[in-house]
């Protein structure tokens, strides 16, 4: 029998991933949380942890990195979230899977199987979206590229993005030009917008 310990912000979703993942013969939720500070009071028996990536508080990469510290279960990532910086991020912070919500419910229960018994499982649209990556590697952003796309879809100024990511406006210019020559563009709008069609962001 695998446990697995799930952790998730809403309580409904909660409920009803709690429920399919006990209609499995070989798997019982042994544990719940409602953001990734669940993980620093494991209790016994916990083979996985299927853990939601963005919460309150800790969100489920912190979650993961102190899982992986700690030498604990293996963490799949179970999440809307579909966008490079975000299946990159768990995956570099240790998530052994990532599977949408979407996915069927013999999708999840192989993910579940597999992640307990230390397999990689990526459901078919992240493994889209990491081929991308590897394909075109010219294009690929870095991590301080996009998390430099990301304050800019939210309307900052050079200034304001200088102060968020504590380096000079010389700095911001200095990115943005690299950013603007990896998606082929000559705006920060078409940037923005380039980068939400790739999933970038």
């Amino acid at each position: 029998m695998i446990g697995v310990m799930l952790i998730d912000d809403h309580p409904v979703v909660r409920a009803g991933l709690r429920a399919i993942l006990d209609s499995f013969d070989d798997v019982t939720v042994v544990a719940v949380g409602a953001n990734g500070s669940a993980v620093d009071e494991m209790p016994e028996g916990v083979d996985v942890v299927v853990c939601d990536l963005q919460m309150p508080e800790v969100d489920g990469v912190e979650a993961t990195r102190r899982l992986v510290a700690a030498g604990g279960p293996p963490v799949l990532v179970l999440t809307t979230f579909d966008t490079q910086s975000n299946i990159v991020s768990a995956l570099e912070a240790g998530a052994l899977g990532y599977l949408l919500k979407d996915a069927p419910e013999e999708q999840l229960h192989a993910a579940v199987l597999a992640t307990a018994a230390g397999k990689r499982t990526l459901s078919p649209e992240v493994a889209v979206v990491l081929a991308e990556r590897v394909t075109r590697p010219m294009e690929t952003l870095s991590g301080r590229e996009i998390e430099l796309l990301e304050a800019l879809a939210s309307g900052a100024s050079n200034r304001e993005l200088a102060s968020k990511l504590f380096i000079s406006e010389a700095t911001v210019k200095t990115h943005l030009i690299h950013i603007y020559q990896k998606l082929g563009v000559d705006n920060r709008t078409a940037a923005v917008t380039v980068a939400r069609e790739r999933r970038l962001i």
